[in-house]
């Protein structure tokens, strides 16, 4: 349910920010899928809900550039992240037709959080130039994106480990000291320590998402620019014919071991046998079936010879049970050792 204008200016700032990140969360650890309308809903929400507590926040104007981070109350360090959340569920808005304009949206609110947080000290780390502008020269952006070799791909590899591995270590930090801070019982140092480390764990997580933005802009803009249709497609009708060919595992493999047999088909089995026909006079597919036998007389014959076969195999019955008989009449009249009385005694 989407939550009105008058709802939202009641709440106060401290529940406004808690609401949209514990909104976040829920959509990250959420198993459906992002596009379905629970989703959706959860982080259009979240997103009014950010808004209203921006707009409080330049009524009360709590931050002031001149200062440092040190300057600001312990409650206050946790506005500082609005930005960030703003990007964050700004990307997990879906819809392709506006992906362009929602990625360069989250970018520049990922960019707001690392200028604010770069300019208040919160943490020591290199601002990514902004894609409206050009890089400094001499800068590792203008080596990395200009003239990419491998030493910038290796430095931004390393650079992506060390920042991961911060940010386990500030997460195991952060579960720690979460329930004191939430029931209320932490002093000011462990709340202090608590949002400190909640920015600086942003901080990483910024600099990632704006890669990976940069990245995807880029892959959207080259497949527009290639997905304008041809000025004159070749028809069908017009493809040349294709010829044979082997599959073989190299170019190397097929010129020093062949196709694997002498010769590669040139022809159908059809068109073999036109081209003798005219050259040879090879009969053609009627003469052929004007010099088969009918099926009639096919037919005839071979029945006849089903015919003679059955009589030939009752003959061969016959005679066997006749001789059969005969042996036995033959046991009858002599008994068993009959004619072998010779020497007996």
């Amino acid at each position: 349910m989407a939550t009105s204008e008058e709802e939202l200016q009641q709440q106060r700032l401290p529940d406004l920010l808690e609401t949209s990140r514990q909104l976040l969360e829920e959509v990250e650890a959420s198993t459906q899928p992002t596009g379905s309308k629970l989703i959706q809903d959860k982080v259009t929400r979240a997103l009014k809900l950010l808004e209203t507590a921006s707009d409080m926040l330049l009524q009360l104007d709590l931050f002031s550039r001149n200062e440092d981070w040190e300057e600001i109350a312990s409650a206050d360090l946790k506005y500082l992240m609005l930005p960030a959340l703003k990007g964050a569920l700004t990307l997990k808005l879906v819809g392709t037709s506006h992906r362009l304009s929602r990625l360069r949206e989250a970018r520049d609110h990922f960019m707001n959080f690392l200028t604010q947080s770069h300019s208040y000290h919160v943490a020591d780390f290199q601002l990514p130039w902004a894609r409206s502008s050009s890089p400094p020269e001499g800068s590792p952006a203008t080596s990395a994106i200009l003239e990419p070799n491998l030493v910038a791909m290796a430095s931004q590899r390393q650079a992506k480990i060390q920042r991961y591995k911060q940010n386990k270590a500030v997460e195991q930090r952060v579960s720690a000291l979460k329930s004191a801070v939430e029931s209320g019982q932490a002093d000011d140092e462990c709340v202090r320590e608590y949002y400190l480390l909640q920015l600086r764990r942003w901080i990483n997580i910024s600099l990632d998402e704006i890669e990976s933005i940069d990245q995807e802009i880029e892959i959207l803009r080259e497949r527009d620019f290639s997905g304008e249709p041809s000025a004159s497609p070749l028809p069908p009708q017009e493809r040349p014919p294709m010829k044979p060919f082997v599959l073989t595992r190299s170019v190397a493999q097929a010129q020093v071991f062949g196709a694997g047999y002498p010769s590669l088909a040139t022809m159908t089995v059809n068109d073999w046998y036109e081209q003798h026909q005219k050259c040879e006079g090879l009969p053609s597919g009627q003469e052929v079936e004007k010099q088969a036998p009918p099926p009639e007389s096919h037919g005839a014959s071979q029945q006849e010879e089903e015919l003679e076969l059955e009589q030939k195999q009752e003959e061969e019955d016959e005679d066997a049970l006749h001789r059969m008989q005969q042996w036995d009449e033959w046991k009858d009249t002599h008994p068993r050792g009959y004619g072998n009385r010779q020497n007996m005694g």
